[in-house]
């Protein structure tokens, strides 16, 4: 047997496995199952926030001082229109305690945007 081939051989598996490895992570789009449990959760939240917003501008239309609120809203920076948004209960989503977050930042968003 010779001794020379079998450890080359071996040398030469490890290297080729470490090199698909990083092109693997690096290129091929692989991911740790920790890592696909926090951008399943990311997506899981963007998908929840893009689907309730509406209702968020929606309760928003109902306030009867919706037009001065909506100037208060555009006078201030994005931070403040969401933590505004928040405050209000706009985006507080029904059974729930607490507004969410992501709700007031995109409804907060569309009220910016909104024409006066």
């Amino acid at each position: 047997m010779d001794w020379d081939k079998i450890k080359l051989g071996g040398w030469s598996a490890a290297g080729g496995a470490v090199l698909a490895m990083i092109v693997g992570f690096n290129y091929g789009g692989w991911v740790t199952g920790g890592t696909a449990d926090v951008l399943a959760k990311e997506i899981a939240e963007n998908s929840v926030a893009k689907r309730f917003t509406p209702s968020c501008v929606a309760r928003f239309n109902q306030d009867a001082k919706k037009d001065e609120k909506l100037k208060a809203i555009k006078a201030k920076d994005a931070w403040d229109a969401q933590k505004f948004v928040e405050e209000n209960g706009w985006a507080t989503l029904p059974g729930e305690e607490r507004a969410d977050s992501k709700v007031a930042e995109g409804c907060a968003k569309s009220l910016m945007e909104a024409k006066s």
